[in-house]
Order: C-alpha cells, then sequence, then structure tokens
C-alpha cells in the first residue's frame, strides 16, 4: 500500500511529553484532541519524540556514577528514553497510531494508521535529526519543531536581558552564530547542529515554535504566519 498524502512531521521536545514539573495532564489531553480534529480532516502525521529531561536525568545520573561513561553510552541512554516517551505518546493515540515505535528513519513505513511514531536512532545525534532524516525518505519538505521556546534568539534569553527573537535565518547563519557544528550528549538547543546540516543539505524548511501553543501550531501546519522562526536556505 502506497500513501497517497505526505505525513506532516512533527518532532516533538521531551520538554513538551514531560515538563520538569511533571505531566500536564491537561495540555496532554488538548494535545491529543487537537491532532484527532486535524485527522478527521484528513491530515496524517509522524510524531518524532524527543528525551527532554527525562533523557538528561539519567545521562546525569549515569555521568555521577561512572564519570568515565563515553559519550556513546550516554547518548544509548537518551535513545532509551525517547523510545520510553514515544511509547507512552502511541499509547494516548491508541487505534489511530502504528503500532511500532521507528528507530531507522532512513526505512519507509507504510501504515493505515493517521500516526506514526517515531524516536532516538543512534549516537552523535538527537531526534530533531530523526525527524530531518525522515522528511528526506518520507518526500516531506518541511517540519515542524515542537518545543518549550516561542523562537529562536541570537542568545540565550534567560541569561541575556538584550537577547533579540529572530523570525527567520538561514541555515548558514542558525549553524555559525547560534547552534555551531557538534553534537554533545543532553545539550538543549533549538535544533540539533548534526540534523541542521542535514536538513540544509536536503533544503528543508524547518519552523520552530512553541509546541504547548496549539493555535500557533495549527496556523503552522495550515501554511498561515505564526508565531516562531522559520530557518531555510537562502
Amino acid at each position: 500500500m502506497r500513501e497517497s498524502h505526505p505525513r506532516k512531521i512533527m518532532s516533538v521536545g521531551g520538554s513538551i511529553v514531560i515538563p520538569k514539573t511533571g505531566f500536564d495532564i491537561e495540555f496532554l489531553r488538548q494535545f491529543r484532541e487537537f491532532l484527532e480534529e486535524r485527522i478527521r480532516e484528513g491530515e496524517r502525521f509522524i510524531l518524532v519524540i524527543g528525551g527532554g529531561g527525562t533523557a538528561r536525568s539519567y545521562q546525569q545520573a549515569a555521568r555521577s556514577v561512572r564519570p568515565d561513561l563515553s559519550e556513546e553510552d550516554l547518548d544509548w541512554i537518551g535513545i532509551h528514553a525517547t523510545v520510553l516517551n514515544a511509547r507512552f505518546v502511541q499509547r494516548l493515540f491508541g487505534s489511530l497510531a502504528h503500532s511500532e515505535i521507528i528507530t531507522d528513519p532512513q526505512v519507509r513505513i507504510e501504515s493505515d494508521r493517521p500516526i506514526i511514531m517515531a524516536a532516538g536512532w543512534k549516537p552523535g545525534r538527537s531526534t530533531d535529526n530523526t525527524a530531518v532524516v525522515m522528511a528526506g525518505t518520507y518526500g516531506v519538505r518541511e517540519l515542524l519543531n515542537l518545543s518549550n521556546i516561542s523562537c529562536v534568539y541570537d542568545k540565550d534569553p534567560n541569561r541575556y536581558d538584550d537577547a533579540k527573537r529572530i523570525d527567520r535565518i538561514s541555515w548558514q547563519r542558525f549553524r555559525d552564530e547560534i547552534v555551531g557544528f557538534k553534537w554533545q550528549p543532553g545539550r538543549s538547543v533549538p535544533f540539533d547542529p548534526i540534523a541542521s546540516g542535514v536538513a540544509a543539505e536536503l533544503n528543508l524548511r524547518v519552523s520552530i515554535l512553541d509546541g504547548t501553543n496549539l493555535s500557533e501550531v495549527g496556523k503552522a501546519l495550515s501554511g498561515e504566519p505564526f508565531d516562531g522562526t522559520v530557518i531555510v536556505n537562502e
């Protein structure tokens, strides 16, 4: 069976699935209802679920016990956390979601379920990279990155009062000035630097926005102006 309509890909940060303050049950209900409504309108999705604070908590604990753990070991801990988070979200959607959690984004899955769930792939990159590679696999030209930030800033707004928001930026400038070129396990950045390089090569458009603001997510999915940051080749 060949799917007739492209799926929309969303990289969903673990910080949305389970914030540091604990599960936001009301948001999870709203997120489920939001996607159910979009599905009734004919849309289909790939949700790539991140590890967020869950992954970082495990990684920090492991590093405290074993300071000599390699970055690859820490990455595998994070990957398993993404699988846990993805399985949790998959269960929330029940029969709407494909039963398998995808961990190899290079393999195209043909499913009659409107939602395909994916998690981490391999060390040296985050689930943002999984989403980017899946975009290439499925022939999708853009994806949404749902985070706990509303947009990209030129520097950390939590540390610098003069941080300026960025509404649109090129991949080259984003990599040169914002995220760099090297991945570190557990690092929190607007978009994974390794994924950024692949996205630039694939000429993808990535929209970064606050995933808890479902009104803005809806606008972005519909191709309308939204509150967030767009990264493209320019």
